[in-house]
């Protein structure tokens, strides 16, 4: 009894089954995960370390060098992707290899800090750090900026401190950052004059305001039975008791601080970072949500949060939304399923045509039963909903019939010439189980290269194969089960037949087929070198097609990133960025733009990577009403950045699905002297603008900056007592302020900075008349008696390296669309740059990301396509059939040309995989024809006989397969990710349905040598 028989005489098993696949549907819907795009693990972590006073080579030297040192030793390290070397500050980003996955990083990160903390000893004094951050890859979906007009940043800090407090409670939320905070000081502000007419020092202020506010343990005593604590007072209560200090002159009287001094409380007047919504001051709060949780879910409970908390939230203040995650969600989830709902539709409405009412009922049922039994285990399986996996379902559709369909044309034959049901569904399934199991593996390993790929895009789309691998399966498990069921209850023996007399092949449409079949086997030389003719005119055109990585997202947003010359103060790059973003809120379709000046924020989108902190730097985020109004907005940006701010170097870009970068094409040159680099970059970057289709070309080290030098007199220091540190701290005293104590306020610490007042440190020519203090004249002297003078100079204040090797990028980008046009043009004149010995060029953009998408695939595509040949030989336990088969694989390349030509697609990496796919479809279905073929010349049939009945029996399943599937994907056109796989696979197996039904008969009867007969 085999599985087709015992589903029919077993009815309460089979009904089970049906019951669980649906039901478990249902609730695996309601119970999986929700995404808008797909997890994938950010294998990197940043070590970022301080060192006040130090110059970018100094950093490099000093302290990059022995981090670098210590991260070799990692035995999990793939690179150092780079290392960033800034006046005080190092920054490394570190990226680990691909085979690790999320749950083996815990153990990565903690051998990281012990390798780091390892090294420390080796770190020159005043090193603050290093700092390892190992949350690079959170993402806060839900972003907002906290805004109010006359709320000053402390204000708006205590409301986004109190809402954190009660939001981070709720489940399924996992941490909330808060961003754009203003750190406060309190400024003592005297002037150098009055303090040398006094004689009191920095020094001396300094130490007694360390002295006076600190908390110190002053013991316990015993009182009769107790113990009590013993607490002082003196601390400040408040920033006018600093004031209240009393200073010792040089006549030895005491002087309150506030009588020589302006004491207050303010924000620091040079900012480390700023953030502004819709031209307004604003903090920003970024929510991250925990692994495996329903986004749109937990998105419902902030929502009612947020209103049960509106008491907190002062009138006046506002909560805006920056980006939305569960909104998004929900509107891609939805939108994903109307488009799975449209394809089952179609899908189902191509059986009804073209198989009858019943026929047509039965495998549409079939179809929705395997749908509801693949959700079920995706969910068991953890496997969300996003917009990979929901893709994956719609590709899947039409080939979730063909089994189906294979045993229901089986069955209807049988049935409608007076077999039982039984009986039926024993031959239909007997003779098809083992070719429609072969199939199905097949099928299932031509997507196995991408769930197997372990680099980032390979893991970014791995849920394409896994939502392939259970639907396929279950395809197969329900068309050997169910289908058995479902025909045996509902297909009745044709009305008036007589049985084995009437056969549906020998009349209409399946007669014409059969009657073109003979006429091309009788031409088979001919048929040969048409479609070899074919096959070499694809392969010439195939260079026509453009390549592309990944698309862009449809959410529209823009960025764009505003690079001010290097060395720019903050505040001048904030007012030319809320230039412009002014003016972007002006364009027609602009509903909203958040301005962030001195660095990126937080992580809001896996795919959005901030950018690391630079005073000269600022990113625009840009939200429209619709997609299709960001073209119109995008020149008008462009030409008015260009117009009114020459100096910028701007990068204007879209928001992104899967990985990426901001420069398309980059060339990076390694080497060891900076001067070198430099040159290099500026020749790459001289080609580059030859060329009238780039755009945006920048390299990433930056303009050298001026960097004014005493030049300290080390005898005359040491007569008056001077060191080079009592100098460096007169300077940044006299113009920055220096930090000499804490006031403690509740939770805040405020440094109390002492510096001049405004008109003694705003002029850079009043440099020579700072004063130091000299302990052996003990009094301040000018600087200018301790130093030799002052030089200008220019420093590298970013300096970059890669692996260790110091690396420069010089980048730029097409203005069309795609990228490989112009990366082939200048690729082979930037590669004619005369290198000198010990440098090197490497390639990185766009070419390098796809490069290693097709390296991890490659990395499992030969033992997959093994495996496919092997199971392909053991089906048949033969060789020329197997040779049939893959012989016609190439050829698909065929359908996929045309089809990229004529609508414009583009060769993508989901076009690639969609090829791969292809490759499946047309070996499932040359299989089963074949097995049948060599079923009926097993039983006796003649050779051409049996390779025309067969055919003319497999007719109705491959052209129902090929439609369902090619219809299915209506769809998916729609969509920018998947546009170009959709055309991929259409076209392609519209193609490899015609070499299934033509072209692998005539290589049967070729490799077979089967005469023709007009009589067959």
């Amino acid at each position: 009894m085999n599985i087709g028989e015992y589903s029919i005489e077993k009815k309460v098993v089979s009904w089970l089954l049906v019951i669980i696949m649906v039901a478990g549907g249902f609730y695996g819907f309601e119970k999986m995960g929700k995404l808008e795009d797909p997890n994938f693990t950010i294998k990197q972590a940043k070590i970022i370390t301080f060192y006040p006073g130090a110059t970018a080579q100094e950093v490099q030297d000093e302290v990059t060098y022995h981090i670098e040192e210590a991260l070799q030793l990692m035995g999990q390290l793939k690179r150092i992707k780079m290392s960033i070397a800034r006046p005080g500050m190092s920054d490394l980003n570190v990226e680990f290899k691909d085979e690790y996955k999320a749950k083996d990083f815990p153990d990565i990160y903690d051998e990281l800090r012990r390798k780091i903390a390892d090294m420390k000893h080796k770190l020159p004094p005043g090193v603050q750090g290093p700092i390892i951050v190992d949350d690079f890859g959170d993402v806060y979906g839900i972003y907002l900026a906290l805004q109010g007009e006359g709320y000053t940043y402390r204000d708006l800090k205590d409301v986004a401190d109190d809402l954190k407090k009660q939001l981070v409670l709720v489940e399924g939320v996992k941490k909330i950052v808060i961003g754009g905070e203003q750190p406060e000081v309190v400024y003592v502000e005297i002037s150098r004059t009055r303090m040398g007419e006094l004689g009191i020092s920095l020094e001396q202020i300094g130490n007694v305001l360390q002295s006076q506010n600190v908390v110190e343990d002053a013991g316990k005593v015993r009182v009769g039975p107790d113990y009590i604590r013993i607490h002082p007072t003196g601390e400040f209560d408040s920033v006018q008791a600093i004031g209240d200090l009393l200073i010792s002159s040089d006549n030895r009287k005491l002087i309150y601080l506030k009588d020589i001094a302006s004491i207050h409380r303010a924000y620091e007047e040079v900012p480390g970072k700023l953030i502004y919504f819709n031209g307004k001051p604003a903090l920003t709060m970024g929510i991250s949500m925990r692994g495996g949780e329903n986004v749109v879910a937990v998105g419902e409970t902030l929502v009612q949060r947020f209103h049960e908390l509106q008491s907190i939230i002062p009138v006046g203040m506002d909560l805006n939304i920056i980006y939305d995650q569960p909104t998004e969600v929900n509107n891609s989830v939805n939108g994903f399923i109307v488009s799975v709902g449209q394809a089952i539709g179609i899908v189902i409405a191509v059986l009804l045509l073209f198989m009858g009412l019943t026929s047509g009922l039965i495998i549409g049922a079939v179809l929705l039963i395997t749908v509801a039994g693949t959700l079920l285990v995706m969910e068991l399986y953890g496997i969300e909903l996003q917009r990979i996996s929901l893709g994956a379902l719609v590709i899947a559709l039409g080939m979730l019939v063909d089994n189906a369909i294979v045993v229901a044309e089986g069955m209807l034959v049988r049935i409608q010439s007076g077999m039982s049901a039984t009986q039926s569904a024993k031959e239909a399934v007997g003779k098809t189980i083992w070719a429609l199991l072969g199939g199905t593996i097949i099928g299932i390993l031509a997507f196995s290269a991408i769930g197997l790929s372990s680099d980032n895009t390979g893991e970014f789309a791995s849920s394409l194969f896994y939502v392939i691998l259970i639907s396929l399966t279950l395809s197969w498990v329900t068309a050997i089960s169910t289908t058995p069921l479902l025909c045996a209850l509902f297909m009745r023996p044709k009305k008036g037949g007589d049985g084995a007399a009437d056969n549906p092949y020998d009349k209409g449409f399946f007669k014409l087929f059969r009657n073109l079949l003979k006429a091309v086997i009788k031409a088979r030389w001919l048929a040969i070198i048409v479609v070899i003719g074919l096959f070499v005119s694809a392969v010439l055109g195939f260079g026509y097609i453009k390549n592309a990585f990944f698309p862009s997202a449809n959410t529209p947003m823009f960025f764009v990133d505003v690079w001010e010359p290097e060395g720019t103060d903050i505040r001048e790059t904030r007012d030319d960025a809320l230039k412009i973003a002014e003016f972007l809120r002006s364009q027609a379709g602009v509903v909203k733009t958040t301005t962030l000046v001195g660095g990126g924020d937080a992580r809001f989108a896996l795919t959005y990577e901030p950018k690391e902190a630079s005073p000269a730097y600022a990113q625009i985020i840009v939200q429209t009403e619709e997609l299709e109004q960001i073209s119109q907005v995008w020149p008008a940006v462009t030409a008015y950045m260009r117009d009114n701010f020459p100096q910028l170097d701007p990068i204007i870009k879209p928001f992104r699905i899967g990985p990426g970068r901001d420069g398309k094409i980059e060339a990076r040159f390694h080497g060891a002297d900076a001067a070198v680099l430099r040159d290099l970059a500026e020749q790459a970057k001289a080609i580059m603008r030859q060329d009238a289709e780039a755009k945006e070309i920048n390299d990433d080290w930056r303009q050298p900056v001026e960097l004014i030098r005493p030049l300290f007199n080390e005898k005359v220091g040491r007569q008056l007592g001077i060191t080079r540190h009592d100098l460096a701290i007169a300077l940044k005293s006299a113009f920055e302020g220096k930090s000499v104590g804490v006031y403690r306020d509740g939770i805040r610490m405020l440094p109390i900075k002492l510096r001049p007042p405004a008109d003694e440190r705003a002029d850079v020519a009043n440099i020579q008349d700072i004063r130091v203090w000299s302990p052996a004249l003990q009094k301040a002297v000018p600087v200018a008696q301790v130093v030799n003078g002052f030089e200008t100079v220019f420093e590298n204040t970013v300096i970059r390296g890669r692996n260790r090797i110091q690396t420069i990028i010089a980048a730029c980008n097409p203005t069309g669309e795609l990228a490989t046009p112009l990366f082939n043009r200048l690729r082979t004149k930037i590669e004619a740059i005369e290198l000198p010995s010990g440098y090197e060029l490497s390639w990185g953009g766009e070419y390098e990301d796809s490069s290693n998408a097709q390296a991890g695939l490659s990395k499992v595509l030969p033992a997959g396509f093994i495996v496919m040949i092997l199971v392909s030989i053991l089906l048949f336990a033969k060789v020329r059939q197997p040779l049939i088969i893959w012989l016609t694989v190439p050829l698909a390349i065929v359908g996929i040309t045309a089809g990229l030509l004529g609508f414009d697609g583009a060769f993508d990496f989901m076009s690639l995989l969609g090829a791969l796919s292809l490759i499946g479809l047309l070996i499932k279905n040359a299989i089963v024809l074949i097995d049948e073929i060599d079923q009926q010349i097993d039983d006796g049939k003649e050779h051409l006989a049996a390779i025309l009945d067969a055919t003319v029996s497999r007719l109705r399943p491959v052209l129902m397969a090929a439609t369902t599937t090619i219809l299915g994907l209506i769809p998916l056109l729609s969509d920018v990710f998947f546009v170009n796989m959709s055309i991929t696979i259409m076209a392609g197996l519209g193609f490899a349905t015609l070499l299934t039904l033509l072209f692998v008969p005539v290589l049967y009867a070729v490799f077979f040598r089967v005469p023709y007969s007009k009589d067959a």
